[in-house]
């Protein structure tokens, strides 16, 4: 028997500090790469406060705790969201989760490899921080997205992340999302203070995926519990969340050959 070649691009989406939009460009990024015809598979990460089921209005059965046990197969934990794009839920206020050991992940692991082969992308959203859960899965996916507003304090904590990620797990690749910005300028200029930042006293450079502008719609949809792109698809907001998830479509499509010798997920 052939062995299975992987085409999924496994991306961690993260940020040093809460409040900046994450879970929701999860959430969209997932619904725009189904619609231009790409299997997406969404993972919450935040393992101990999980909301991407909240943000999506869908009620979850089984999660990600259960495939801890030995009798549940990672099939049955999967949740249709919409054609193209399901989501593997995480569970609340389990310290089991936010605390596995390293028989605990790699049971994780060994059963979710298969299913992951399945799809085209798989995002997983994580828990905003750099407790080790979060670090450990950083490292485990091929690509990083990370993102921050334009404020002080998601600046500064987003140093503290790409610092952390770069010494201990030595990534230097990360794609820089500019939430909650007012204009491309802002975005910019968000990105170089940032980048200049980590040129000087980390000695690399990031790189610049995109830019969402702020847009009231997306706390209207999250009120609604719904995605951006299903109640305002032509707002400001959802055309750049479209912007990026082409970037990130076409950056598969590059990535192929190297995709095909790698785990979707690594040890973490």
């Amino acid at each position: 028997m052939k062995p299975v070649i992987n085409k999924t691009l496994s991306i961690s989406v993260f940020s040093g500090k809460g409040g900046v939009g994450k879970s929701s460009l999860c959430a969209n990024l997932g619904f725009c790469l189904s619609e231009i015809g790409a299997r997406c598979l969404l993972m919450d990460c935040d393992l101990g406060l999980a909301n991407l089921d909240v943000l999506l209005g869908v009620t979850t059965g089984a999660n990600l705790y259960d495939l801890l046990r030995a009798d549940t197969d990672a099939q049955n934990i999967i949740l249709p969201i919409a054609k193209g794009l399901d989501l593997i839920p995480a569970a609340s206020g389990i310290p089991e989760l936010v605390e596995m050991d390293e028989d605990q992940r790699a049971l994780l692991l060994e059963k979710l490899q298969p299913l992951l082969k399945t799809y085209d992308f798989l995002i997983l959203d994580m828990a905003a921080g750099l407790n080790p859960t979060v670090l450990s899965l950083a490292h485990a996916t091929f690509k990083r997205i990370l993102v921050l507003t334009p404020e002080p304090t998601s600046l500064t904590d987003a140093y503290a992340m790409v610092k952390v990620l770069s010494s201990k797990n030595k990534k230097r690749d990360f794609l820089i999302l500019v939430n909650q910005v007012q204009n491309r300028e802002e975005a910019q200029n968000t990105f170089a203070r940032l980048d200049n930042a980590v040129s000087k006293f980390l000695g690399f450079h990031l790189v610049y995926l995109g830019m969402v502008r702020e847009d009231d719609n997306m706390g209207l949809a999250v009120l609604r519990q719904q995605a951006l792109i299903q109640i305002a698809p032509q707002s400001m907001a959802a055309k750049d969340i479209k912007n990026i998830a082409q970037r990130i479509h076409t950056l598969r499509t590059a990535l192929l050959p190297e995709l095909s010798g790698m785990p979707v997920l690594k040890n973490f």
